[in-house]
This record gives C-alpha cells, sequence and structure tokens, in this order.
C-alpha cells in the first residue's frame, strides 16, 4: 500500500516536470520525462512492485538465497578438488589404471598408426634386425651406405 502511493508520487511529480518542460517549448524532452514518470505506476498496476516487496521483505526468501549460494560453493570447491586430483578418483584407482597399462590404440589398428607407446618400438625394430641378418649374405652391411656415400662425396 505505502509503495504504491510513493509510485504515484513520483509518476505524478515526473509528469508536472514534463508538463513544465514542454510549457517551455522542449516537446522530445518533455516527452522522454513523461516516458520515465509513467515507469513507476505501470509497476505498480502490473504488480511488479508488489512481488518485489515481498521478495526483499521475507526471511524465507533471503534464506533459500543463501541455500542456493551454499550450493554453488560447494559445487565450485568439489571441481576445484577434482582438478588438482587430476579428474580420477583416489590413489587407489589411479595406481590401478597405471598398472593395467591399456593403450589408447585399437588392437587390430595398423602398423603406421602405432607411431608412440610401448608397442611402437618392437615393430620397428624387427626390420632392422632382419636387415642386419640379411647383410652378412651379401647385402650391404648397414642401411645407411647410401647416406654415407653422398657425405663422402660432399667432402663431410
Amino acid at each position: 500500500m505505502l509503495t504504491s502511493t510513493v509510485c504515484a508520487a513520483v509518476s505524478a511529480a515526473g509528469l508536472c516536470i514534463a508538463a513544465l518542460t514542454a510549457y517551455r517549448k522542449r516537446f522530445l524532452a518533455a516527452t522522454r520525462i513523461a516516458a520515465f514518470s509513467l515507469i513507476p505506476i505501470g509497476l505498480v498496476m502490473t504488480g511488479v512492485i508488489d512481488w518485489v516487496t515481498n521478495v526483499v521483505f521475507k526471511p524465507t526468501v533471503w534464506a533459500g538465497f543463501g541455500v542456493l549460494a551454499l550450493s554453488v560453493v560447494l559445487f565450485m570447491i568439489s571441481r576445484m578438488v577434482e582438478r588438482r586430483r587430476g579428474g580420477m578418483g583416489g590413489r587407489k584407482e589411479r595406481k590401478a589404471a597405471a598398472a593395467s597399462g591399456s593403450d589408447a590404440v585399437a588392437p587390430a589398428a595398423s602398423a603406421p598408426s602405432l607411431t608412440t607407446g610401448r608397442g611402437a618400438a618392437q615393430p620397428v625394430a624387427k626390420p632392422a634386425a632382419k636387415a642386419k641378418a640379411k647383410g652378412k649374405g651379401g647385402a650391404p652391411k648397414d642401411d645407411f651406405s647410401d647416406i654415407e656415400a653422398i657425405l663422402k662425396k660432399h667432402g663431410i
């Protein structure tokens, strides 16, 4: 009741100022002042002012805002702790994940896709071992003989 009276008085004062401004032949400014002065009475008529006063002056509403704020703080703390731990659970889970040693490569992946990890060094080493074994039977001794020839040709 009091808020609607105050808003009506503010609107009436604004309309008086708009009338004085229009009397001075400043119609554009008077129109703007009238538009702003009608806002408070419009808010009272739509019920927005009653809703705002009910929100501001009820302790249960503020307690609800407090509970929501506590929820947000707890959520942020849990996210921060999770980031520090690396996104996994406790120490036992991390040890179990490290012991499993599962690679990210599919079991039936082709050999060129295996460029990193534990399994990559073995396929590359086998052909080199076969080449060295063949080197004794008449093939060049090592795979770098053509590179050595180029370097000798340039005097390096």
